[in-house]
């Protein structure tokens, strides 16, 4: 049965059956589709209050059937998986070679490989028995397929007593947010419920550090460390930041990856290296560290609210108290309402001074156009007033964007402006309108009776700072 609503049906048009007024015989709905349904002018639609959906907007409408089709399959999948282990089956036939055969019948049947139809299989039974919401929201088009995808995969891996406790919280931000920013969300959001047991964990998993050599093809072999993540996150930092100087040199030919992998073989095998350039022997790693101020002193503060290293995510508190007075290299960044941070420099100067740059850089996170997660340090800091049209070069009118959504904004018809908080409002050329939330809020001051109050709201667009 052909299903056509009213709502975009001509006066023309063959009526529906009376007893059913939405729906049409095929008949009728193929007489209309070929000889009617695209001849309606505006005026048409404008005459009867109604308006024609742009391209976008049927696109939406479409992918919110694709996300109802998903749901359907993940159950019909889950009830072939339930037929196949309620068969009548021989002695031999364990529950592993059952489960193996109806794998392998939805492979064959789908003309895809083993490993996917294991996937679906497993995905559609979390689905159907582990997160009920999830499917009824797939069902109803309010996430994607792929939003399902990643809410189970790392949903899965958590224990069923954290999993219970975030779940809601998890299938919230699947609705709210974009596919990538969710993916950073639900990390974020599991690696904070399991931050009150990280201690202990990364204790017994401290235990298990390691390098490992795995041969490859072509003369190649694989070098890991399987080593704490902040010490990763350092040799990272320093091997990039020394081949980014390499890169910069004349007649260098080898990719930003190449250079990285000969700095750190050059460093382990020969320690300081001598032929480097001196500003590279200079180079060390530069790692943020956020701390609650409260966090260092109370380990129940720490529970709620853990230390988080830049690019990582939660550390145990004890790590965290450590670094906080450790030597140069860390930026610490304490989330306390008097940090004494320069916010702004006004008109004085186009480009933002350095500690400027790190905090804008630090609130965001990444890039602030929407769904985008490159990393900041990697995007350009972008002046959402434009210098020339009066912007100031301040907290509040300063974000990073990488080059393609920097171009994006400046060219490609869409309307930016700077809401409190460090929030950034992007207006489509359809008109449709997207918040990117910072990854952190900044702490601004606004005079209270004589003295200095804190608040996350900072100025409203537009506005200097109250501080």
């Amino acid at each position: 049965m052909t299903v056509v609503t009213d709502r975009f049906r001509p006066d023309s048009a063959p009526r529906a059956a009376e007893d059913d007024p939405c729906r049409w015989t095929d008949e009728d709905a193929y007489r209309w589709t070929d000889e009617d349904a695209y001849r309606w002018t505006d005026e048409d639609l404008d005459a009867v209050g109604l308006h024609a959906p742009d391209t976008l907007e049927h696109i939406l409408e479409i992918d919110a059937v694709m996300a109802g089709f998903a749901a359907q399959r993940a159950v019909s999948v889950h009830r072939l998986w339930r037929e196949a282990i309620g068969r009548p089956r021989g002695p031999r036939a364990t529950r592993e070679i059952v489960d193996r055969s109806a794998r392998l019948e939805l492979a064959t049947a789908l003309r895809i490989t083993e490993n996917a139809a294991g996937m679906l299989l497993a995905r559609s039974r979390a689905l159907v028995e582990s997160y009920p919401g999830l499917l009824d929201a797939l069902a109803a088009g309010r996430v994607t397929e792929r939003h399902a995808d990643v809410f189970v995969d790392a949903m899965d891996e958590v224990d069923p007593e954290v999993r219970g406790r975030i779940a809601e919280r998890a299938l919230e931000l699947a609705q709210a947010e974009p596919l990538g920013a969710f993916r950073r969300s639900l990390r974020r959001l599991i690696d904070t419920a399991r931050s009150v047991s990280l201690a202990d964990r990364h204790e017994e998993a401290l235990r298990g550090r390691r390098v490992v050599r795995e041969p490859a093809q072509d003369g190649m072999a694989w070098l890991s460390l399987y080593i704490p993540a902040v010490e990763a996150q350092a040799v990272l930092d320093r091997a990039t930041a020394m081949a980014k100087v390499l890169a910069a040199a004349d007649g260098e030919t080898r990719t930003l990856d190449q250079l990285r992998a000969d700095v750190v073989s050059d460093l382990l095998i020969d320690g300081q290296v001598q032929a480097h350039p001196e500003a590279v022997r200079g180079i060390r790693p530069r790692v943020a560290v956020t701390v609650p101020a409260l966090s260092l002193l109370d380990d129940r503060a720490a529970a709620d609210a853990p230390a988080i290293v830049e690019g990582l995510g939660p550390i145990a508190i004890e790590r965290a108290r450590e670094l906080c007075g450790a030597a140069a290299g860390w930026m610490r960044v304490l989330t306390h309402p008097e940090t004494g941070v320069v916010l702004s420099v006004g008109r004085e100067q186009y480009q933002p001074p350095p500690a400027l740059r790190r905090l804008v850089r630090w609130r965001s996170g990444r890039c602030m156009a929407p769904g985008c997660g490159r990393p900041p340090d990697r995007c350009e800091i972008d002046h959402t007033i434009a210098w020339e049209d009066g912007g100031e070069t301040a907290a509040w009118n300063l974000a990073p964007l990488c080059t393609g959504h920097h171009t994006i904004k400046h060219h490609g018809n869409w309307a930016v402006q700077q809401l409190p908080g460090g929030v950034l409002e992007w207006r489509s050329p359809t008109g449709r309108r997207y918040l990117v939330e910072p990854e952190r809020r900044m702490p601004s001051f606004v005079p209270d009776a004589g003295r200095a109050s804190a608040s996350t709201s900072g100025p409203r667009p537009g506005e200097a700072p109250p501080f």
